[in-house]
């Protein structure tokens, strides 16, 4: 275990350097002089602003603040590094500027203080845009010690965990966090100029209902009864398209009791949106525009680069079917497999486990998970996924043991989820029945009948399609981070101590 966790889990250890700073804290708080009472600096710049548009701020008197990354002391004149929102920006601080009683407070400051820096902005003989400091104002004091510089914070635990330090020491993360914001931000803006209208809807329900997932359970005090976490945005914003919502969508956190990798977190974010009057077809060429409006908009390209592979938005996306898909992968075609029987058959040739409650959809599902999901790396619809998988979606027409449902695939990756929303109540409710004796046999992620949002339905909704999106592998994808937690700016951890346990 590391110095720094022990030190979270000892706060009363100190090490001697921390002893240090403490001495510092209490030198400056008898001279009056606590850091701690200041309640504001006005900030005129950022560290950018400065540096890309040199020509306008030179000679002029601005005022920075941020964290004092590194100090430079050379008798009656230093230089310092303030590292702010944007970026660094380097000080020179000079005695004769100051003055004597602030420069000797200036070099007792230390590494990761914050500080304001009044002054004004030259080029030095090297070149490098700089404030020449006639104030520097100790705005807040560092009792902690950052990591050593050269070799930054590299430990991931650690990085998850005290996700503060991990943005101070390592500029790339803090500008995928922000890459994130600007993510999250153009969607909003591509939806609301469709017209769509962003809602909120309830996170503590009493029926989990939208999706093949195991809930997280809790008591309600008050009423004395038990709630779930929702594990989807669907049923309540389904609700919404029978109230006359005609275009809604909502962002927010999901929960799913399942375990942890690179690509899942027990709780997430989703977005999800419903259209009336339009099918998975219309929600297709939504996604297509969406991830190409989103993609210019934030990294001004349509072609991306993950893990070095470049996957271009801009071209047309493909689309397939879930049976072209497997039988282009793995050489099957169900279109010929007439029964149960033939289906398990063909399972077993190809190593393919599955249980006595599969039926062939659930096979075909099964073929598509080995055989096809790892080929899907440039944007890929596939489609017509089978009933039995499909529990909210249209029957097709023409092929009733499949529905009108298609999952958004990059990078072998299921991205969004999308279906023609089933809008009959009786097949609904017939639905529901299936999925409840899933549930009996065993099926712990099975869904149960929602007796309200079947009210709902009985009103009548109008044709719709709808999609969920994953928002953190989207954002996975477009700032080339290799895990779930490198986007998630607080993931879910083990309890320090319950590591190894």
């Amino acid at each position: 275990m590391t110095e720094q966790i022990q030190q979270e889990q000892n706060p009363k250890e100190l090490t001697e350097q921390m002893q240090i700073r403490r001495a510092k804290l209490a030198e400056l708080q008898e001279n009056g002089a606590d850091p701690f009472q200041i309640t504001k600096y006005d900030v005129s710049s950022h560290s950018s602003d400065l540096k890309d548009h040199f020509e306008a701020y030179e000679g002029k008197t601005v005022s920075v603040a941020g964290r004092m990354m590194s100090k430079r002391v050379m008798g009656k004149a230093s230089f310092c590094n303030v590292q702010d929102l944007k970026g660094t920006i380097q000080s020179y601080v000079a005695k004769d500027s100051l003055g004597e009683d602030a420069y000797k407070l200036f070099k007792k400051m230390d590494i990761g203080d914050i500080v304001g820096i009044t002054g004004e902005v030259f080029k030095t003989k090297t070149g490098e845009i700089s404030i020449h400091a006639e104030t520097v104002t100790l705005l807040s004091k560092s009792l902690q010690v950052l990591p050593e510089k050269f070799h930054g914070l590299t430990n991931t635990d650690i990085r998850y965990r005290q996700r503060y330090t991990d943005l101070i020491m390592n500029h790339e993360v803090k500008d995928t966090f922000i890459k994130r914001s600007q993510i999250i931000s153009a969607i909003r803006k591509y939806l609301n100029e469709q017209g769509f209208i962003e809602v909120e809807t309830p996170m503590l329900v009493a029926n989990a209902g939208g999706a093949a997932a195991r809930p997280f359970e809790t008591h309600f005090n008050a009423l004395d009864e038990d709630f779930k976490l929702r594990i989807s945005l669907e049923l309540y914003l389904k609700r919404l398209i029978v109230g006359g919502l005609e275009r809604v969508y909502e962002i927010g956190r999901v929960f799913r009791n399942e375990g942890l990798d690179t690509r899942h977190n027990p709780e997430f974010t989703l977005m999800e949106l419903y259209q009336a009057y339009t099918d998975y077809y219309g929600m297709m060429d939504l996604t297509e525009n969406l991830y190409r409006y989103v993609a210019q908009e934030v990294l001004g390209t349509t072609k991306i680069t993950y893990n070095g592979i470049e996957m271009d938005l801009g071209q047309p996306f493909e689309r397939i079917t879930m049976v072209e898909a497997v039988k282009k992968y793995a050489g099957v075609d169900f279109d010929e497999l007439h029964s149960l029987e033939e289906a398990r058959a063909a399972a077993k040739e190809h190593h393919i486990e599955f249980e006595e409650r599969h039926k062939k959809g659930d096979i075909l599902s099964l073929f598509f998970e080995e055989y096809a999901e790892k080929h899907l790396v440039q944007p890929t619809f596939v489609m017509d996924h089978p009933i039995e998988i499909s529990p909210l979606t249209k029957k097709k027409p023409e092929k009733p043991e499949y529905t009108e449902r298609f999952e958004f695939f990059m990078n072998g990756w299921e991205m969004a989820n999308a279906y023609s929303e089933l809008n009959d109540p009786i097949d609904q409710r017939a639905r529901f029945q299936a999925q409840e004796e899933l549930l009996a046999q065993g099926d712990d992620e099975a869904n149960t009948t929602d007796e309200d949002f079947m009210n709902a339905l009985e009103l009548g909704m109008p044709p719709t399609g709808g999609i969920g999106f994953g928002i953190d592998r989207m954002v996975m994808l477009l700032t080339d981070s290799a895990a779930i937690r490198d986007v998630l700016l607080f993931p879910t951890m083990k309890t320090l101590g319950k590591e190894n346990q």
